[in-house]
């Protein structure tokens, strides 16, 4: 799998481990910016694999920094993009089977590096299951064109 990293200077520890790891599982791993120590503003981050993802140049997306909140909250503005904040291995597995998140973020500060990589794992491991969940993503696709959604 393509996978597209980044962190602000909150993540950058855990970032360059993830990198190591999932490369050494045989994935496509593309690391974004500099994370070797200068500050970094997380939706500069977000943007830059939030824009991997949506033009397809990665399968999927991680994003790291303090909470995970902000980093959502800045990818979910691109299109194409689907970012859930994961905490655990079920939330990372309902955000990819489920939503068909193809950016995942997470707290640097709250979960610890082995869990980091655990809920890593699950969502590259994990597929969407569409069926019943396919509307809801079309409704999804239809908010970011602006269009208004009724029952």
């Amino acid at each position: 799998m393509r996978i597209a990293l980044s962190a602000d200077h909150r993540g950058y520890a855990g970032t360059k481990q993830l990198a190591d790891k999932l490369s050494a599982e045989g994935h496509s791993v593309l690391v974004l910016g500099d994370i070797s120590g200068p500050p970094a503003d997380y939706p500069d981050r977000a943007w830059m694999v939030g824009h991997a993802v949506a033009e397809g140049k990665a399968d999927l997306g991680i994003l790291l920094c303090g909470t995970g909140i902000g980093m959502s909250i800045a990818a979910n503005k691109i299109a194409g993009v689907r970012a859930a904040v994961v905490h655990d291995e079920l939330t990372a597995q309902l955000a990819r089977s489920h939503n068909n998140a193809n950016v995942i973020c997470m707290s640097a500060d709250l979960l610890g590096q082995r869990l980091i990589e655990k809920i890593a794992e699950i969502a590259v491991n994990t597929t969407f299951e569409g069926g019943r969940h396919e509307k809801r993503i079309a409704k999804i696709a239809r908010l970011e064109r602006g269009e208004v959604l009724s029952e």
